[in-house]
């Protein structure tokens, strides 16, 4: 009996998408495929398992931009106020 890798459940590397939009792609098209229901059932569950791998990479890209873009706020979102030297606008 084959022994498992203590890393089995980590994602490969070398299939690791090269951007947001490639993983979204590329999970559109397993869905696609699974949705249609031609997959045998041993190449649905890799379709499955892979889903789930490009849908954390997803949402480790997603929590990336997110904390930036909070970054960006605490720097440059303040109160803004116009100062028209116009107090009484009535």
């Amino acid at each position: 009996m084959p022994k498992k890798n203590a890393g089995a459940n980590q994602p490969d590397p070398a299939n690791t998408p090269v951007s947001f939009e490639a993983a979204m792609n590329e999970l559109t098209g397993l869905v696609a495929k699974m949705e249609a229901g031609d997959l045998p059932l041993e190449a649905s569950v890799i379709a499955y398992q892979r889903g789930a791998e490009l849908i954390q990479f997803c949402t480790s890209q997603l929590d990336k931009v997110e904390q930036q873009v909070k970054v960006l706020e605490a720097g440059m979102l303040k109160s803004f106020h116009v100062d028209n030297g116009d107090e009484d606008l009535t």
